[in-house]
């Protein structure tokens, strides 16, 4: 980054063609913001920031004809234009055009941070490298990128636009750079103007900071300007709210600090659970909606799975502490907030399950290895979010414990992760056991009617074959046999 020169990538034959396309029709423009940001820093981008001395709607059209691309006006009050650049049939580039506001010097100071307000002009386009005297800063842009700092341009940049509240978090976040102390103090005094930001783009800016390691700092920042308690409310009732002695923090502190046991977990899983290591990795990559991948979802997971305790807390004679349904009634309240900040149908499932179920694992057994009855019903009830909830149950363990980690205990919990992922994976790669008996058998041979009654008796059919119990379809029959005749005496089954 002391470098006083910079080196363009594959984007230098695009950005020859922009030129020379500009240059016939008279047109004056700057490659601007975060492009010249990432040039200066040497992080490859897609994404390409012009200002254009003309109507950017317009001129966005055009270029999108002459490039064989696609456009669409992103922000027709801010006039900025996208135009997508395909490159063997798939999206390659986006070229962001903006209407340049009065000079470009002019235009550089109605930005956000002064790290975004740079400029390059057109006579440096087909250049592989530029020297840091071709760079138009006249906020010191460049000297704040050396110093690791995110700077506001001026102290009205956040009432011109709140989603810079939560973007400069992101910014540093990404980048690995501070805040500055200002700056931080704007955000702080601007906070409420959070509520103004479309739900949209809280997500969006949300799941980019969760995605960025090291997460619990960025949290902390979040924290600290009074961030995260405008993005959940139901937070804030989690400070100072004690827990039993098994756990070292506060509930508020716990879901910090689970959040950074699974960015740590998912750092680790050779480690930790080493067989079953590159298919966790390929799971967490795994994108579920609008680019958000498994583990940035099970990092919000991890935030809010005890959001529900405050108002769940009981202390009983003994003195002992309990949250009574906290998972369930969490699970709604995750789902209320997903909506809120409009993830997809997809995704609050996912961390309703999460949520719900982040207890199962370890009470699928107390002391041995579970049974493969309790991994079938575990896998059975918690679906796609099974594989995902055991890392959470892992991240809740750690953060529980914080310095005070029994490894004794923490290596019984992986083992019983360990072997439920074995069982489960070993039944998914066998072929599909053979249905022992249907509906059909149970009216025939047990003259049994038709109706629900029917769909239970074949799930703990189901369920006794996956344990290993029955193998054949007369014990399957004495199976339900035994489960009627024990209905019928009164007795039921303890499920």
């Amino acid at each position: 980054m002391t470098s006083t020169s910079y080196a363009k990538g594959a984007e230098l034959p695009l950005l020859a063609k922009l030129k020379l396309w500009l240059s016939d029709r008279g047109l004056s423009a700057y490659v601007v913001g975060g492009y010249v940001r990432d040039l200066v820093v040497g992080r490859y981008t897609h994404d390409i920031d012009i200002a254009v001395g003309a109507d950017c709607a317009e001129v966005a059209a055009e270029v999108a004809r002459s490039l064989g691309g696609k456009h669409v006006v992103l922000d027709q009050a801010e006039r900025v234009a996208r135009v997508v650049v395909f490159e063997a049939g798939q999206p390659r580039w986006h070229l962001d055009f903006s209407t340049l506001r009065g000079s470009i010097e002019n235009d550089l100071a109605q930005r956000d941070f002064t790290i975004d307000a740079m400029a390059l002009d057109t006579r440096h386009w087909e250049n592989a490298t530029i020297s840091a005297d071709q760079l138009i800063d006249p906020l010191s842009g460049r000297v704040d990128l050396e110093q690791g700092l995110v700077r506001a341009t001026s102290e009205v940049i956040f009432q011109h636009d709140p989603g810079r509240l939560l973007r400069a978090v992101r910014l540093a976040a990404e980048l690995g750079f501070t805040i500055e102390p200002a700056t931080a103090l704007l955000i702080k005094q601007h906070s409420h103007l959070l509520e103004q930001v479309a739900p949209e783009r809280l997500q969006d800016e949300l799941c980019r900071i969760l995605a960025a390691s090291p997460v619990r700092r960025s949290l902390g920042c979040l924290d600290e300007m009074g961030l995260l308690d405008r993005l959940f409310p139901g937070l804030a009732a989690t400070r100072g709210v004690t827990q039993p002695k098994e756990h070292f923090w506060d509930v508020f502190t716990h879901l910090l600090e689970t959040v950074a046991a699974i960015e740590r977990l998912a750092e680790s899983l050779d480690a930790e659970l080493g067989r079953w290591a590159g298919m966790l990795r390929q799971h967490l990559g795994q994108e579920v909606a609008s680019g958000h991948t498994r583990l940035v979802l099970l990092k919000l997971a991890g935030l809010l799975h005890d959001i529900a305790k405050p108002q769940t807390k009981t202390v009983d004679d003994t003195g002992r502490t309990r949250f009574f349904s906290h998972s369930q009634q969490g699970a709604e309240a995750v789902s209320n907030i997903m909506a809120r900040l409009r993830f997809s149908a997809r995704e609050r499932q996912l961390l309703g399950k999460m949520v719900e179920h982040h207890l199962r694992p370890t009470q699928m057994s107390y002391e041995d290895l579970p049974t493969r009855r309790a991994i079938y019903r575990y896998f059975r009830d918690v679906g796609d979010a099974a594989i995902d909830t055991l890392l959470l149950s892992l991240a809740d363990h750690l953060a529980a414990r914080g310095p005070n980690l029994d490894p004794a205990q923490w290596r019984w919990h992986v083992n019983v992760v360990d072997y439920a992922l074995e069982q489960h994976l070993a039944t998914q790669q066998a072929a599909a056991p053979a249905r022992l008996v249907d509906g059909h058998d149970l009216m025939s041979v047990l003259g049994l009617r038709p109706g629900p009654e029917l769909g239970r008796l074949l799930e703990v059919v189901r369920e006794a074959q996956a344990a290993g119990e029955v193998a054949t379809r007369e014990q399957a029959l004495d199976v339900v046999r035994k489960l009627i005749a024990g209905l019928n005496s009164g007795e039921g089954e303890q499920r």
